[in-house]
């Protein structure tokens, strides 16, 4: 009796180029894979750096702070300046204002003891009025000159008028209404000029528009009566009281 079995070994006829071109084809794959990680090694190599060099972000970063200080002092230099030329503006202004004083009082005194002056007796330079702040009271400067006796001071008294309108009414205030103090007036005394200050009080309601100077100096030496309108003795420049 016959039994059927599988067969145990298969046979194959042998093909030699076969076995060449996998090798070949296994050959070109790893030149392929070696060619790519050259290529890639090469591109990661032509690459940034994922990250500043440390280095070089430190002088950066202190190149930074040197340029922000450099900007606070340029910005604090600049407030100086600006406050300095104020001030020198400033202080140029009040040198104006003073040298325009001193020109006023030389001409001033040149005119009384210059060579060529007018001889004249007592006589009445300006005056100044100047109101007290929540009061009716005045203050008032009277500038009196003389260059007639240099050698000889001129002494005596001097007494104000003042003319306005109250109750629609002209009215002319003698120096006793005025309630100036001394009922005989103001005492002067100089050589040259002097100034005399002195304080009046106008009633309420009463309008100032012309103040009268009365100055008599004792012993011949003249008197002098003269008016000046009351907003020019308001705009006249005040100064402190000198004796000469």
């Amino acid at each position: 009796m016959s039994r059927n079995t599988a067969p145990r070994f298969i046979v194959q006829q042998h093909d030699p180029a076969a076995a060449r071109r996998r090798l070949l084809l296994v050959l070109v794959l790893w030149f392929l894979s070696l060619a790519l990680a050259a290529f890639a090694g090469w591109f990661i190599s032509l690459s940034p750096a994922s990250g500043p060099d440390p280095a070089e972000f430190k002088r950066l970063q202190a190149e930074n702070e040197s340029l922000k200080q450099r900007v606070a002092v340029l910005e604090r230099a600049d407030q100086v300046d600006r406050v300095a030329s104020t001030d020198l503006q400033q202080t140029l202004r009040e040198r104006e204002e003073e040298i325009a004083g001193l020109r006023t009082d030389l001409g001033f005194y040149a005119r009384l003891v210059g060579g060529g002056a007018r001889r004249e007796g007592l006589s009445v330079h300006s005056v100044h009025v100047e109101p007290i702040k929540d009061s009716s009271a005045w203050n008032v400067i009277v500038t009196l000159t003389q260059n007639m006796k240099r050698s000889q001071a001129s002494e005596g008294r001097l007494q104000l008028i003042v003319e306005g309108v109250a109750n629609g009414q002209l009215k002319t205030l003698s120096w006793s209404e005025l309630g100036a103090g001394d009922a005989d007036g103001l005492v002067f005394s100089f050589k040259y000029f002097q100034r005399v200050s002195g304080t009046v009080m106008l009633p309420a309601g009463f309008t100032p528009n012309r103040i009268k100077v009365v100055a008599e100096a004792t012993g011949g030496g003249g008197r002098v009566e003269q008016g000046f309108a009351w907003s020019e003795a308001q705009a006249a420049e005040e100064s402190s009281n000198v004796q000469q």
